[in-house]
């Protein structure tokens, strides 16, 4: 009998020419992105993963390791990732330049260039641990790994950049008065001169969530959703914002400017954001309802290329946080329940089913959203799809088939082989 990963990707190459020629021409340049996290014992397969991919346009994933067994299982696949390097090895790579060399040639070498790795990760949300050693040590370790992949002619293929908390600002709110905590500004000061000069994105972990859980009586539920709500104007640069999420990344923007050159030019990515689907009886929020509307209408923006109110002509790339519900997370139970799909590979939620409502704008002086002519913004469904009674999952008019199904496809896979065969 046919393994289950097994049938996967024989019905889904078998479908792919017809199912998927189409729609991956299209989808294969949108800028979503997931993260890929695996604290769990009940995960599928890394081969079984791709067609959930699929089904929601990514094109990016992000990864806690360097997995031999997920980066083997995506090679030749065209999907972008950016892979990370534990906390526990920085401080000796920053001593020791030449373990990073062997670090690069242990775990990322032997995937190049069949599995498109673009970014690794030094570390995660390193500058807001209390770990001094390792804050000390994180910039140089980055240049350690920068200088190991010059040696090896990937320097022009691979970024070297690291995750933060969005803890490392003293001031988020107004957007224009974002600030640095002062005492991690050295250390912030160093990492954007390598970022400049190496042309690697800073990235951010920005929760809107933590701010609605924290004090729901007065954060806005809408504005943190991306609905249609009243919005804050930014007294200072008179930016109109209708969403918590770009007011953070304007924040981190406005601190960068303030401690880099005034002809400086660093990229902002989010590296993870999401809403949980369930939470334990004080987190506030944390409903399948609201992650539907938090993700659905994240996915829906993201897909439109645009930027954020202070800087509108630059796409904002964005990582979804998660891909699935991860059951041995520790803490409270909104960790666990953060993921877009169930381990078998069914929605924790049904995403298709987002209200139409959605942005009327994104912020910024004119920039509008995408309106159809009847006067609402499109539907996070139209962007990522409907699942059906049929047990499809409908992306851009082009029909994905989802492991829900995978049983009957299965034997579908089978018989036409068979048949192929035969004739």
């Amino acid at each position: 009998m046919l393994h289950y990963s097994t049938l996967l990707l024989l019905t889904f190459s078998i479908f792919s020419s017809q199912t998927l020629s189409t729609s991956l021409s299209t989808n294969f340049t949108s800028p979503i992105g997931i993260n890929y996290g695996q604290v769990a014992n009940n995960l599928p397969p890394p081969a079984s993963v791709l067609p959930l991919l699929h089904s929601l346009s990514v094109t990016r994933v992000k990864l806690y390791d360097t997995d031999p067994r997920v980066l083997s299982a995506f090679a030749n696949t065209g999907i972008e990732f950016i892979v990370g390097l534990p906390d526990q090895l920085v401080p000796r790579l920053a001593r020791d330049p030449s373990a990073a060399s062997s670090w690069v040639r242990s775990s990322i070498l032997p995937h190049m260039p069949a599995t498109k790795i673009t970014a690794i990760t030094v570390g995660n949300e390193v500058l807001t641990g209390n770990d001094t050693t390792l804050i000390r040590s994180l910039v140089p370790a980055m240049v350690s790994v920068q200088s190991a992949l010059t040696a090896l002619g990937l320097d022009g293929k691979i970024m070297v950049t690291t995750a933060h908390s969005l803890a490392v600002l003293e001031t988020s709110f107004p957007p224009s008065g974002g600030a640095f905590r002062k005492e991690l500004v050295p250390y912030l000061s160093q990492l954007l001169t390598f970022l400049q000069k190496t042309g690697s994105p800073f990235l951010i972990n920005a929760y809107p969530y933590f701010a609605y859980k924290a004090d729901p009586k007065s954060v806005s539920l809408n504005y943190v959703l991306f609905e249609p709500n009243a919005g804050v104007v930014d007294s200072s640069s008179g930016l109109r914002y209708d969403n918590m999420l770009h007011a953070q990344v304007d924040a981190v923007r406005t601190a960068i400017r303030k401690v880099t050159p005034s002809n400086a030019k660093v990229e902002i990515r989010v590296s993870e954001t999401g809403w949980p689907s369930k939470g334990d009886n004080d987190e506030a929020g944390a409903t399948p309802e609201n992650a539907q509307r938090y993700n659905g209408n994240l996915l829906r923006i993201i897909s439109q290329n645009k930027g954020t109110p202070a800087a509108p002509g630059e796409p904002l790339q964005v990582y979804v946080f998660a891909l699935f519900n991860e059951n041995l997370k520790p803490g409270p139970s909104s960790e666990r329940h953060y993921g877009l799909f169930q381990p078998d590979g069914t929605p924790a939620y049904n995403l298709g089913t987002v209200s139409g409502s959605g942005l009327g704008t994104t912020g910024g002086k004119g920039n509008s959203g995408n309106v159809r002519s009847g006067g609402t913004a499109e539907s996070p469904a139209a962007q990522i799809g409907l699942v059906s009674s049929t047990g499809y999952y409908s992306t851009s008019g082009s029909k994905i088939l989802m492991p829900f199904c995978l049983e009957k496809l299965g034997v579908l896979a089978v018989v036409l082989l068979l048949g192929w065969y035969s004739f």
